[in-house]
Parts: C-alpha cells; sequence; structure tokens
C-alpha cells in the first residue's frame, strides 16, 4: 500500500548546521505514528520542513504518492497535509467558531469574502458545530478565543485542521502547556478520530506515546536512530541512554 506520507533523504541545513539528517521515513496510510527525541532532536524542524514552512535543502517529500517537496504549505493543505503548532496560530479576537469557519472558507477559497460568508452560508457553519461538537466545544460556539482556558484553545486548533478536512494530520506537541488532566482530554479526542485520517504526532509524555502511539520513530542529532512498535521502543537500550541523557544533551536543535 501507498504510504501517507514519504520521506526519502531528507535534509533541512542552516549554513553549516544541519537540523534534519537524511530522514527517510514511511507513515502508513491509517497510521497513528508517533515522533519522539530528546529536547533539540531535530523533531520540529522535521514537522516544518514535511508541511511545507521550510523549505528541504534536499531529499524528496511524498504524500499519498504524489511528489510534494517544492510545494508550499497552503497547497500542501489543499492536497490534505494538515499541521497544528507546540503554541498554537489561533485569531484570539475571534470566535470560537469563526475560527473554525474561516478554515473552511479557507478550504473552500472564499476567504476573500469572509465576514460575509461566515454569516450567509450556513453549511460552512453547520460543518464548523460538528468539529466543534466533535471536540466537545459546541457550547463555546460563541466565545472569543482569548476567552477560553489554554487547553480549550488546543482542542480548537483541533476543531480548525478537522475543517481543512486533511488526509494526514501532523500534530506538533498537541498537549504542550496544558495541565495533565486537560492532556488526557485532547488526546481523548486524538484517539477518537477516524482510522482513515492517517496521524504523526510530535509529543514529549511519554506516558501519552505510549498509550497512543502504534508505532514510534526516535529522532537524534536529526537524523532517525531507531523505529518500531511502542514495545519495542521500551525495550531498546539506546532509546533508555538518549532520554537519561548519556547522548541527547548534545542533540541538534
Amino acid at each position: 500500500m501507498t504510504p501517507a506520507i514519504e520521506t526519502a533523504g531528507l535534509t533541512l541545513r542552516y549554513g553549516n548546521f544541519t537540523a534534519v539528517n537524511d530522514v527517510s521515513l514511511r507513515v502508513a496510510t491509517g497510521a497513528r505514528h508517533a515522533l519522539i527525541g530528546p529536547n533539540g532532536a531535530g523533531k520540529t524542524s522535521l514537522v516544518h520542513t514535511l508541511t511545507g514552512n521550510v523549505p528541504a535543502t534536499s531529499g524528496t517529500i511524498r504524500l499519498g504518492g504524489e511528489e510534494v517537496t517544492t510545494l508550499p504549505q497552503a497547497a500542501r493543505v489543499r492536497r490534505g497535509l494538515t499541521r497544528t503548532f507546540q503554541i498554537n496560530q489561533l485569531f484570539r479576537g475571534l470566535t470560537v467558531l469563526e475560527n473554525v469557519s474561516l478554515a473552511i472558507l479557507e478550504r473552500e477559497r472564499k476567504t476573500r469574502n469572509f465576514w460575509r460568508s461566515a454569516a450567509a452560508d450556513r453549511a460552512v457553519a453547520e460543518e464548523a458545530r460538528e468539529h466543534l461538537a466533535f471536540v466537545n466545544l459546541d457550547a463555546y460556539a460563541a466565545r472569543p478565543v482569548h476567552a477560553l482556558p489554554y487547553g480549550l484553545q488546543r482542542l480548537v486548533e483541533l476543531a480548525i485542521a478537522l475543517g481543512t478536512k486533511p488526509r494526514v494530520l501532523v500534530l506538533d506537541e498537541p498537549a504542550a502547556g496544558v495541565p495533565a488532566a486537560q492532556s488526557e482530554a485532547i488526546f481523548e479526542r486524538i484517539h477518537a478520530l477516524p482510522r482513515d485520517l492517517t496521524l504523526l504526532f510530535v509529543e514529549h509524555d511519554m506516558g501519552l506515546v505510549f498509550r497512543f502511539a502504534e508505532r514510534i520513530t526516535v529522532l537524534v542529532q536529526g537524523a532517525i536512530m531507531t523505529e518500531g512498535t511502542p514495545a519495542e521502543i521500551q525495550a531498546d537500550e539506546r532509546v533508555r541512554e538518549v532520554y537519561l541523557g548519556r547522548r541527547g544533551h548534545h542533540a541538534a536543535a
């Protein structure tokens, strides 16, 4: 089966510094695939390169078999590759419903008439409310985003991502900055996503990783060190060494 997303020799350099080093990664369709590594291992740099925030120095990226290496981020989103960020990218002055509606309007290329379309397009509003209901935020639709606790803002970001109709969803630390109880709620919603949606996520909480991931790739100094099932990764002495800091404190940013 064609992988949902695949890289070959993917490399990102900033001058003499290599942030992503010859990464060849295959993420199966419908996978729940975690990307882990010590601080500064290059995880977010890899996400930036995969999703088009930063152009690759060399190597290739394929989405469902189609090469997208040189496409800008917006073009990748239109082909079904969507991401979230470590720090949310919400329009804090807009309501929760408006934030999700804007993603749908962007998908439909109607954003030039955002204010008129958001108010008049019943289908957009109905779809936005469906996504909010999925993340248990339908009661917050009319509230401005800035009035929500940070954990709920992370759920708004997930609803926005769903509004783009992704085939592959890349989550960069979706539970970053929220208390443990809210992290559980966020990952419970992520776990409930349909199985035809492929998930690649970065996460530091190993408890969440081992509970929700089905396959794990370990990144160190911008390169893949190992990959396997959660059981295989837990049993790997090299992974333990990295997380104990005997090697990880010198990892690339």
